[in-house]
């Protein structure tokens, strides 16, 4: 888990994905809507990208991308960055995270 939580530290949102995940697209797309600059690492471009995956998925993402991570918490895939967009709560998320500003 320590190379994934080293990642994590660098940004207010980092999204773990895949180049070819439809989902992972939806999220990226999603979360920069509102202005936030997320960190993005596409886990079948980076050299450690099987390293990362495992630890994703040590971790419980299931699948394991796209992988949500804001103000160093795991939020989830996009089934829980859907819900909560839905729910009006995301916005605030990264609010706290020091991600966006209104």
């Amino acid at each position: 888990m320590t190379m994934v939580r080293a990642l994590v530290k660098e940004r207010p949102v980092v999204i773990f994905s895949k180049s070819s995940c439809c989902m992972s697209h939806t999220i990226k797309t999603l979360i920069s809507s509102f202005g936030a600059n997320a960190s993005v690492y596409e886990l079948d471009e980076h050299p450690e990208g099987k390293k990362i995956e495992k630890e994703l998925k040590g971790l419980g993402c299931k699948p394991s991308v796209p992988a949500v991570f804001i103000g160093e918490d795991l939020i989830g895939g996009a089934n829980e960055i859907m819900s909560l967009h839905l729910k009006g709560q995301l916005i605030q998320l990264l609010l706290n995270a020091n991600a966006i500003w209104l």
